[in-house]
């Protein structure tokens, strides 16, 4: 048993803690408190003092692209988000091969700055599923979300039970998933997200994601039929003319679907009311937020403050490589209290890993310190004298601060 003594311990799952320790053995938490107090049963220990740094558990990133990390700077802001869509879907033609080498490389860099900036656990998108075997080599955990998409399906029964073929044939494991996702509800077949929704219904531990109330564009199209994604459909020959626009928000359209649920993490949220929140927090699913992504992609500015009072609950993500400038969830949780200053800290950072563990399925093993969990510990250097860690956790940490803890388990 390894016993690390730090200048502050954050559990997450109750308050921080001045000057303590977290004790750890064979890979597991046993158990944390403050100098000076041993629980009687703990046993001796092996005692290791890492000096002025806060001990957390791993960052929790519910919403990335990997695949795309080949697009960095290659897709250019925008001042409406079906313009930036434009331009992706332009840059991704250069590459008709998914396993071309400048994308496989682009993905393991991707996953290496991941790690390296203190995440433990990636609710990763992928339309091709090359993410699968190279996350499963690195130390991530990770549910990979095999992404459908088509507007005009004649046959949406068929696409799914394809997809699900897929899945079936990689290997997962109890740190790698995979499980379906819906790309949105103006790019996915009414159809086909009734297959996917009894795909949830049918297998009890299955999770989707679906990326929604993102831009006025999406709000428009659902309400009335038009605007730049139906002139977008039809330029890309899938509009289907059976299709009747649902006049109601995207939320209440999959909600009164059946869609919503406690295992559908909702992606981004931008242009979601008050309506659309109690929706989300009625049936229990997690909107999972990108405000750096947002910005870029011209989807506007999420309303953070909302999302919390709303009692919805949040995760954050940093979307992809294409639309944010890198992978660091600390840099996402700067911008988070930027954007709501009244949110506390606390809140945030419960979003970046308990909440995100518990949206992605892996909350029996990760997002607190509690006795048990896996002890894939984070150690963030903080300054000596600092009084608030939680609000100097959210003020911009850098990667070169942080480390993984376990490094010092293998050189004793």
């Amino acid at each position: 048993m390894i016993r690390y003594h730090a200048s502050w311990i954050l559990p997450i799952s109750g308050p921080p803690v001045r000057d303590g320790w977290v004790a750890v053995d064979r890979d597991r938490v046993v158990s944390y408190g403050p100098a000076g107090y041993s629980p009687p049963d703990l046993g001796p220990a092996l005692q290791l003092d890492l000096g002025h740094v806060a001990i957390m558990p791993g960052l929790v990133n519910a919403h990335t692209h990997l695949e795309l990390s080949y697009l960095r700077g290659q897709a250019p802001a925008a001042s409406s988000f079906v313009a930036w869509i434009r331009g992706v879907m332009a840059a991704r033609r250069q590459y008709s091969d998914p396993n071309a080498p400048v994308i496989l490389d682009a993905v393991d860099r991707g996953i290496a700055e991941a790690v390296r900036s203190g995440t433990a656990i990636v609710g990763d998108i992928s339309n091709t599923l090359v993410t699968f075997d190279r996350v499963a080599r690195s130390p991530l955990a990770a549910v990979i979300f095999y992404e459908l998409i088509g507007f005009r399906v004649p046959d949406p029964n068929a696409v799914v039970a394809r997809a699900r073929q897929q899945l079936a044939a990689l290997a997962p494991t109890d740190r790698v998933r995979g499980s379906l996702a819906a790309h949105a509800p103006y790019s996915v077949a009414p159809g086909m997200l009734q297959a996917i929704r009894h795909v949830l219904d049918h297998e009890p531990f299955a999770i989707c994601s679906v990326h929604l109330s993102e831009s006025v564009e999406e709000i428009e199209f659902i309400l009335s039929g038009g605007g730049p994604w139906r002139e977008l459909l039809g330029q890309l020959d899938v509009w289907d003319a059976a299709w009747a626009a649902p006049g109601v928000s995207p939320v209440q359209y999959l909600d009164e679907n059946g869609f919503l649920g406690e295992r559908v993490l909702a992606v981004h949220g931008v242009q979601m009311t008050s309506a659309d929140l109690a929706r989300l927090a009625a049936r229990g699913t997690t909107l999972v937020t990108c405000p750096r992504s947002n910005a870029h992609t011209g989807a506007g500015r999420p309303p953070i403050d909302e999302f919390y009072a709303s009692g919805v609950r949040v995760a954050v993500g940093t979307d992809s490589l294409a639309s944010t400038p890198d992978l660091n969830l600390f840099a996402e949780l700067a911008t988070l209290r930027r954007l709501a200053p009244a949110v506390p800290a606390a809140m945030l950072i419960d979003s970046a890993t308990r909440q995100g563990a518990r949206a992605l399925g892996f909350d029996d093993h990760y997002g607190t310190l509690d006795s048990g969990k896996v002890a894939r510990l984070l150690a963030v250097a903080v300054p000596p004298g600092t009084d608030d860690v939680e609000e100097y956790l959210v003020s911009g940490i850098q990667p070169e601060q942080t480390h993984w803890i376990e490094l010092e388990a293998t050189s004793v």
